[in-house]
């Protein structure tokens, strides 16, 4: 009989932890968000990648008619220009 009970409390301790993360996303049309932030080295601060930054970043490309390639595939020089326009552009 000990021995169930010991048993029964060390699968229950087990697995309370397992029970309780689905409430954590219990909300109707929640959704896990992940933030990328994106270091300036040349301006030396963060920017969070997010819609609007694509939205800016595809911006930055159209008005230089250049098609379009991810930001992490661009060359450092490309990087550079695009933060520039970035800052000059900056939208507050």
């Amino acid at each position: 009989m000990r021995r169930m009970f010991s048993a029964l409390v060390m699968t229950a301790a087990l697995a309370a932890p397992l029970a309780a993360a689905p409430n954590a996303y219990a909300g109707e049309g929640a959704r896990a968000t992940v933030v990328v932030r994106v270091f300036d080295p040349f301006h030396r601060d963060y920017h969070a990648w997010d819609r609007r930054e694509e939205r800016r970043y595809r911006a930055y490309l159209a008005e230089r008619h250049r098609s379009y390639v991810e930001y992490r595939r661009q060359r450092i020089a490309e990087r550079r220009a695009y933060w520039r326009w970035r800052h000059e552009h900056e939208r507050r």
